[in-house]
């Protein structure tokens, strides 16, 4: 192959690891809100006193290489000091500390949580599991990151790379999208009836109020946008690999993938999913884009600043180097003030460091940290706050306090060591990612197929019953703990293949002992047996986690769980309230309101789904 198939090749499955660096932050930010978000029913969701005891999970839902360090201990405090891990292996990933590490930390801590209560799982979970798998095998600290700013290595790092991590990762965010879209192809709803848009903007339990007014738009423009976003589903995700006019085709999908999840993230309450899937997206941006940013950002201001810090502090240096690469000014020089007798009396004199800009001015203390910021790209919005004057004396002030303080300062970047940043080529690595794309592969065809064959008619000479027979033999079956294991047992009917219709609300009746009655799952709440507005049903779930674990109360997965939502329940309001205050039962009603097809009447139906008294424990 000659250098410019190499070349051609290169840029179609490759990525810029400055892409790769903004993926990074945005994807541990998402674990962090992830974290947080779940933090807030720890109790609830993860330990033995809450709606999935770990017997329950282990006895009914888990498989058998489905794997959970969750499952050591039911007690709160494990669950705790995991979240407490997961949180700082996340900021770490942020900064881009020991990044591959932090990958790798956070991926199993996730599939570690993921796996301890499956009936809280929504679609962005699938896909942040997903995305962080092949995470670990891309060099996502390169840029923007501690590792960059401490990298002591005289290689210059490169802005393109390309080998199988990157290939299988494009390929992997091409599968969510494409097999998402076979699935929906099995049913009429998608094509040719096209009433999945209809049928998901009236699914009230994710619908925002945009996709409530949206509701009531034209049956004909939402079967168009049905089938729209099917075939764009099918074939949009394959712009990337677009040999001729590869950039232009690359900012193409990137915007209309971005826009696409603009729009469900305002119709549709369904946690970080929007979020993440731009995420996806951003991670290929081509170099062209970080280059025009690059020259519109470097101007002869940028190009005349120097820093100077003091070689004798250990702390100065650490800090110079973050400060130029978070601020993004990488042609900045960090000169020793001690190789300049001019700049180093006059560093000595200020008990400063010392910036100098393009004509030649020096600035120091907090002054120095101001116009810095004044030249970084993404920093400069913060010099009018910066520049306030109660602000810029406290700022002055805390410099002055560390400049005076610098072997305490000290221990704070004590574990911040400069090391060598490489990129290398490890060729050996490419054949386990190769192989694990294959599993992966190979999954997402037995998950449809299964599926398929699962929910029609027998029909024995067609290629989808041909294929599950195939994919059924003992080869596959002995293997099956690689992909389970790995969480690379990918299913994604997302929507698909019949939009969700089992619409309708839960009403949790308490009664206390003095004979009243009381909403005991929102004791802040009263008792609406109506239709409850949106807000009323974001009060109610609060978090995603709530919000899908009692829509999968209502159906097969949760229909034998309702008994430890009671328990937890009476537990948790009898440990708050004494005497006749306390619960003597609880009964959980659903109120059913089907979808119907356009233009019928929705009707309500009140159902007991279970009655039953708290334990006298209680």
């Amino acid at each position: 192959m000659n250098n410019s198939a190499i070349s051609k090749v290169s840029q179609i499955f490759g990525l810029d690891l400055r892409s790769l660096a903004v993926f990074r932050i945005i994807l541990a930010l998402i674990v962090i809100g992830d974290v947080f978000n779940r933090s807030r029913a720890l109790t609830a969701h993860y330990t033995d006193a809450g709606v999935l005891p770990r017997s329950v999970l282990i006895d009914n839902l888990l498989k058998p290489w489905y794997w959970s360090i969750h499952l050591i201990s039911g007690q709160p405090f494990l669950q705790a000091l995991l979240f407490g891990i997961c949180l700082l292996s996340a900021l770490f990933l942020l900064v881009g500390y020991r990044t591959r590490l932090a990958t790798i930390v956070t991926w199993i801590l996730i599939i570690s949580v993921q796996n301890r209560h499956p009936g809280l799982i929504f679609a962005g979970d699938h896909v942040l599991r997903a995305v962080l798998f092949w995470a670990m095998f891309l060099p996502l600290g390169a840029y923007y990151s501690i590792d960059n700013a401490l990298n002591t290595s005289s290689k210059p790092l490169p802005k393109w790379i390309f080998n199988a991590a990157t290939f299988a990762f494009l390929v992997q965010i091409c599968y969510i999208y494409m097999w998402s879209a076979a699935f929906k192809t099995k049913s009429p709803m998608w094509w040719p009836d096209g009433t999945a848009v209809y049928y998901s903007l009236n699914f009230d339990q994710y619908t925002t109020g945009l996709g409530k007014f949206l509701s009531g738009s034209p049956l004909p423009l939402q079967k168009l946008l049905t089938q729209i976003s099917l075939v764009f589903e099918w074939v949009g995700p394959l712009m990337i690999f677009i040999p001729f006019y590869n950039t232009f085709f690359r900012i193409l999908a990137i915007i209309s993938f971005s826009l696409l999840h603009i729009g469900f993230e305002l119709s549709f309450a369904i946690g970080g999913l929007s979020y993440l899937s731009i995420a996806n997206w951003l991670a290929l941006t081509p170099s062209v884009v970080w280059d025009k940013l690059t020259d519109k950002f470097s101007g002869k201001k940028q190009q005349g600043l120097t820093i100077y810090y003091d070689a004798d502090c250990g702390f100065c240096k650490k800090v110079v180097h973050l400060i130029r690469t978070f601020l993004i000014l990488p042609n900045t020089p960090l000169v020793k003030a001690q190789e300049d007798e001019a700049i180093y009396a006059a560093m000595q004199e200020n008990n400063s460091w010392v910036v100098r800009d393009y004509s030649g001015q020096n600035h120091y203390k907090f002054d120095g940290i101001i116009y810095v910021c004044s030249l970084s790209p993404i920093g400069r919005w913060l010099v009018p706050i910066l520049q306030l004057s109660p602000i810029k004396k406290l700022g002055t002030r805390i410099y002055e306090t560390i400049a005076s303080n610098r072997k305490k300062a000290g221990l704070f970047t004590k574990y911040l060591t400069f090391r060598p940043l490489e990129i290398n080529d490890y060729r050996w690595l490419n054949i386990p990612i190769i192989f694990f794309l294959i599993i992966a592969t190979i999954w997402n065809l037995k998950g449809f197929v299964d599926q398929t064959v699962a929910s029609r008619p027998q029909q024995p000479n067609d290629w989808v019953t041909k294929t599950h027979n195939f994919l059924s033999r003992r080869i596959f079956q002995s293997i099956a703990w690689i992909p389970e294991s790995t969480r690379l047992d990918q299913i994604w009917s997302i929507f698909a293949p019949d939009i969700p219709r089992d619409d309708g609300w839960y009403v949790i009746v308490g009664k206390l002992k003095d004979g009243s009655e009381v909403n005991a799952f929102r004791e802040e709440q009263p008792i609406l047996w109506d239709k409850p507005t949106i807000q009323q049903r974001n009060d109610f779930y609060q978090t995603i986690q709530w919000r899908v674990y009692f829509i999968e109360l209502n159906r097969a997965m949760g229909r034998n769980l309702s008994p430890y939502l009671v328990k937890y329940l009476c537990t948790n309001w009898n440990g708050k309230h004494p005497g006749n205050k306390q619960l003597e039962s609880i009964a959980i009603y659903f109120m059913d309101e089907r979808t119907v097809p356009p233009g019928q009447t929705q009707g309500v139906k009140k159902t007991l789904v279970i009655e039953q008294l708290c334990s006298p424990k209680n």
